[in-house]
């Protein structure tokens, strides 16, 4: 398993706590340090089944500047909202567990961490 999070952000330190208490193997990407490429993120995308409008944090500043909610959100537009999110990751939903069975769960519940947990066989 891994988890992409943002050390400052507490939906992400309470997922890493509950990961801890179950005794989960897993690695740690700070994803604002170690930014996704647009692959990435496709990739992420096609195990969370999810686009990128679902995973974007639209109230952030960047979002605000960058219009994000005027987009539109199609087929057309879907590749412009994944180089946004690799341009700037700090719009990427978190945290974001991939778990070993090749899907993965925004976590921002106790529920969707232990559902990652479950996935990975834990």
């Amino acid at each position: 398993m891994e988890i992409w999070i943002n050390p400052a952000c507490s939906k992400c330190r309470g997922a890493i706590t509950l990961l801890d208490a179950e005794g989960a193997g897993y690695t740690v990407r700070r994803y604002l340090d170690d930014v996704p490429s647009e692959a990435e993120v496709r990739a992420v995308l096609g195990r969370l089944g999810l686009e990128p409008w679902d995973i974007t944090r639209t109230q952030e500043a960047e979002a605000k500047e960058l219009g994000l909610k005027g987009w539109p959100r199609d087929a057309e537009t879907r590749d412009r909202w994944i180089e946004a999110l690799a341009r700037h990751p700090k719009l990427l939903q978190r945290p974001i567990i991939t778990a070993d069975d090749g899907t993965a769960v925004v976590a921002r519940t106790d529920e969707a961490v232990r559902e990652a947990l479950a996935r990975s066989g834990r």
